[in-house]
């Protein structure tokens, strides 16, 4: 999942316009449209700033947008709604230190936003892109200096907080656990990955959901309707199967949501009447195309190729088509994708259809050599044809055990008489003494073992009934047999 800022169910200015530290005595990532922050909140005012400027009528309809209370902001019942923990504890003014993870859209700034109009404790807000150690530090002084001198505790809003390296998160973590200050940090990855355990410990995470097509349905008509922050000035007359089709495109952005929509009704030309007409074609248009949810290097990307190993292990072409089509059209690595497929054809099918593996590299070299978008037809033709083939997964588990034994037990000699014996000392010394030819065999299998000692009679293989491997289990159950054969079990020489 992507990392952008702003990520808020009405987001907020671009962080790239938030002015440093004391260049308008602000600080604040959250101008309201007013002009001046919330004064009885005790964040720094915000006049006169770049950010401030973009506060008005100029500022992107998903800042104008935001809502102000709990009240306003959607699709999050299950974290905010009424009873819920953590609406008690923003309504009595003792919010603990969290972690709101979600999607872009979903809502974590605009909840720190929230926050920040209700409380009475001071309240900063900086982006973990934009800051580095220094200013951290800086701040996190001030907020120990404020509580000793006047009582008042400091909340500390951190966009994208996964930005920050280890030094910066340790920074924080004895200023967070002593209460110095009260810890809102926001990320769009799993922070079980990218926030440091010890800083983690000291908070709750939040989870944020994207909003539904319906919630975000209701997010654009009242945007529509607002007459002094949303678009209803401009007379917009959107076609329902418009904002039905940019509801469910927006993939529970409503960020997204908002700017397109804002775009397709200013760029309408108005009627005679003064209303803009904004139909579904003229909507497609404006939504351009569709950026799919998608982060190569982040949580998403694993979470979609596991989808798509799962969909195909359960025989789900369908399934396994759609991770597919939503990996190589967000831009993976068709590579990467063949790889992974190529693994599953031995891992999951093996030995029940041993030409899996075969055409796995023939799709993996078909990508290599006429690449995208052409290629995305070999693999989507691999695919189907693991989807259908029958499973086993007998040889996973064989060499998981046989790589367990190499690893944990003693390693053992191998026995002499399979022993290579290139020089005259070695075949004094009994190498490859007693070793028979198999090919001299009547049957093709010599009554002779291969495993060490401490080993014998161990069988790591045990091949299913599926497909290919029935006939490649009797095969090797005939031999076993004959290589036992006249010996009582016991071995040659």
């Amino acid at each position: 999942m992507g990392g952008g800022s702003g990520n808020a169910v009405f987001p907020h200015v671009t962080l790239s316009v938030m002015p440093r530290r004391g260049e308008d005595g602000s600080g604040l990532l959250f101008p309201t449209a007013g002009g001046s922050a919330n004064q009885h909140a005790g964040g720094r005012s915000a006049g006169g700033g770049r950010a401030a400027r973009r506060s008005g009528k100029d500022a992107p309809l998903a800042d104008r947008i935001r809502p102000e209370t709990l009240d306003e902001l959607l699709g999050q019942d299950e974290v905010l709604g009424e009873g819920r923990p953590l609406r008690r504890a923003i309504e009595a003014d003792r919010l603990p230190s969290i972690i709101l993870w979600g999607p872009p859209g979903s809502g974590k700034t605009t909840l720190a936003h929230v926050i920040r109009r209700r409380t009475s404790s001071h309240f900063e807000a900086m982006s973990a892109v934009l800051s580095g150690v220094k200013e951290l530090r800086e701040l996190l002084k001030e907020a120990e200096d404020r509580l000793a001198r006047e009582g008042r505790r400091t909340i500390l809003f951190i966009d994208e907080i996964h930005r920050y390296n280890k030094a910066q998160q340790d920074a924080l973590l004895s200023h967070v656990e002593s209460g110095d200050v009260t810890l809102i940090g926001a990320t769009t990855e799993n922070p079980s990955f990218e926030v440091n355990a010890a800083l983690l410990s000291r908070c709750r995470v939040v989870v944020l959901k994207p909003l539904d097509a319906g919630q975000l349905e209701s997010v654009l008509r009242r945007a529509l309707a607002d007459v002094d922050r949303g678009l209803a000035s401009l007379s917009p007359k959107v076609d329902d199967d418009a904002l039905g089709f940019l509801a469910a495109a927006s993939d529970g952005d409503a960020r997204t949501a908002l700017n397109v929509l804002e775009m397709a009704v200013t760029n309408a030309p108005a009627q005679e009447d003064g209303t803009r007409r904004v139909d579904l074609a003229a909507m497609q248009e404006a939504f351009a195309r569709k950026a799919l949810l998608y982060d190569r290097a982040g949580e998403e990307h694993y979470n979609i190729i596991s989808a798509l190993h799962k969909s195909i292990r359960n025989s789900d072409a369908d399934a396994g088509l759609y991770w597919l089509a939503r990996m190589l059209e967000a831009g993976e690595d068709p590579l990467y994708v063949a790889r992974r497929l190529v693994r599953f054809a031995s891992e999951d099918v093996g030995m029940a259809d041993p030409q899996a593996l075969v055409v796995a590299m023939a799709a993996q070299q078909a990508v290599h050599f006429i690449g995208m978008p052409e290629g995305a037809l070999a693999l989507a033709q691999l695919v189907v044809y693991l989807s259908a083939a029958p499973r086993s997964n007998a040889l996973y588990v064989a060499y998981s055990e046989a790589a367990q034994d190499a690893l944990t037990t003693r390693a053992e000699p191998v026995p002499l008489w399979i022993r290579n014996a290139p020089t005259p000392l070695m075949k004094q010394l009994g190498y490859g003494r007693g070793y028979r030819y198999a090919h001299d065999e009547e049957e093709g299998v010599s009554q002779m073992e291969s495993l060490p000692d401490a080993l014998r009679d161990r069988r790591y293989y045990r091949p299913t009934e599926r497909g290919a491997e029935a006939e490649a289990a009797a095969r090797l159950e005939a031999a076993r047999l004959i290589r036992r054969r006249g010996t009582g079990g016991g071995r040659t020489p």
